[in-house]
This record gives C-alpha cells, sequence and structure tokens, in this order.
C-alpha cells in the first residue's frame, strides 16, 4: 500500500475513533432526554387541561407549557407534606383503607402501592432478598429479586422471584423456582437496582453467595412476614 493508502486509513481510522467517542457521550444524554421528555409529556398531557380548565373557572386563559409538570410536583409535594403529620396521615390512612374496599380498584392499588415500595427497599411486602436462579441456560444466572416463599401440596418448598429486565426493573416476569435451585447473595436491593439500570455496568467487586435452601434463618423469616 502506498503512502496516500496509508494517509486515507489513518484519516479513516480517526474520523471512526472520534465518532465512536462522540456517541459514547451523546448518545446516552439523547436517551435520558427522550425518557425525560416521555415522562413530561406523558404527565402535562393528563394533569394540563385539568389545570386550565380550573383557571377557566377563574376567568383566566392561561396555556403555560409544563404547567402540568408543576402541578404533579405540587401534588406530590402536598401530600408528602400531608403524610408528615398525624392529622394528614390519619386521613390518607382512611382513603387508602376506602380505596382497599373497592373490587377492582382495590386490588390494583394494593398491588401498585405494594410495588412501589419494592422498588424503594422499603416495607415489608416487596423485595426480600436479590437472589440469581440460572436463566435463560444452565451455567448462566440472573439477578432476581426473592419476593415470596411458599410450597405445593407435597410440601415442597418454591420460592417466588421477580425477574427484572435491564435497564428498566419495572418490566421483568415472575418465577417459581424450587429453593433448592436459588442462589442468595449478599448484594442490597439498591445495589442490584443500580446493576439492573446500568445493564451490569455498575456491579460489585465480589457477589458473595450461598443456596438459599442453606439460609433456614432467611426463609423462615419471609415465611413468618406471611403469617
Amino acid at each position: 500500500m502506498g503512502f496516500g493508502g496509508r494517509i486515507c486509513r489513518s484519516v479513516s481510522g480517526n474520523i471512526r475513533r472520534t465518532l465512536v467517542a462522540g456517541s459514547l457521550m451523546l448518545v446516552p444524554v439523547a436517551l435520558t432526554y427522550l425518557l425525560l421528555r416521555l415522562i413530561f409529556d406523558l404527565i402535562n398531557g393528563v394533569l394540563q387541561p385539568g389545570t386550565e380548565w380550573v383557571f377557566a373557572q377563574w376567568g383566566l386563559d392561561l396555556t403555560v407549557p409544563g404547567l402540568g409538570v408543576g402541578a404533579a410536583v405540587l401534588l406530590i409535594y402536598l401530600t408528602g407534606f400531608l403524610l408528615a403529620n398525624k392529622v394528614g396521615s390519619k386521613m390518607f390512612g382512611w382513603a387508602q383503607g376506602a380505596a382497599l374496599k373497592v373490587p377492582l380498584i382495590g386490588a390494583i392499588y394494593s398491588a401498585s402501592h405494594r410495588l412501589v415500595g419494592s422498588f424503594s427497599g422499603s416495607g415489608q411486602t416487596g423485595f426480600k432478598r436479590v437472589v440469581m436462579v440460572e436463566y435463560p441456560r444452565l451455567g448462566a444466572w440472573s439477578i432476581g429479586f426473592l419476593t415470596a416463599i411458599t410450597s405445593t401440596d407435597s410440601s415442597e418448598q418454591l420460592a417466588v422471584v421477580y425477574i427484572p429486565t435491564a435497564p428498566l426493573p419495572n418490566s421483568g416476569w415472575v418465577a417459581i423456582v424450587p429453593i433448592e435451585q436459588v442462589m442468595d447473595t449478599d448484594m442490597s436491593i439498591p445495589a442490584a437496582m443500580q446493576m439492573v439500570f446500568s445493564g451490569g455496568i455498575v456491579t460489585p467487586q465480589a457477589i458473595k453467595t450461598r443456596r438459599l435452601v442453606e439460609a433456614q434463618e432467611v426463609v423462615e423469616e419471609i415465611i413468618a412476614q406471611r403469617q
């Protein structure tokens, strides 16, 4: 190859490396923007018509971009403020109890409330432990969240495991696995969430594991919480 060919190859290689470096910087920014824009449009589309209707009752003709998002932030803040005092906490407790008694709404609200508590790492009804199960094949392990221990009619213990998908852990599937096939880990729920959100980029340097069937204190505690 002549001198001109080497120059062309060097220039093309430099352009390729530069494009890759730029992509590594801008693609995450673009994806973050698209996700935030999706959330913005969703919340704004639901709440903005209502806020504009309220202003119209007061004789105000206001069309402010992002008004629905501002209303959502204000609503969340006021809810948290009310929950911080005893009167507000009792009011929300009464409203929550009333919602749970409505057949369809109660089932949806209860499930969503537990799911949010699980992802936040709070409460006793959500994710109990971070575990690993062999999926999608033998020898390949997936991170999962232990949610319950159940059993068959022949008294075989089964682990109910929620296996999230990366990078959004709110989508996933539920597996019911014999307890002997589940590995307990020393990972915290927030650490496992970071691992899922990052697609495995943020990973502990070492993960201690043991067979869940050998962690009897964990199994007994989870069973006791359901009683």
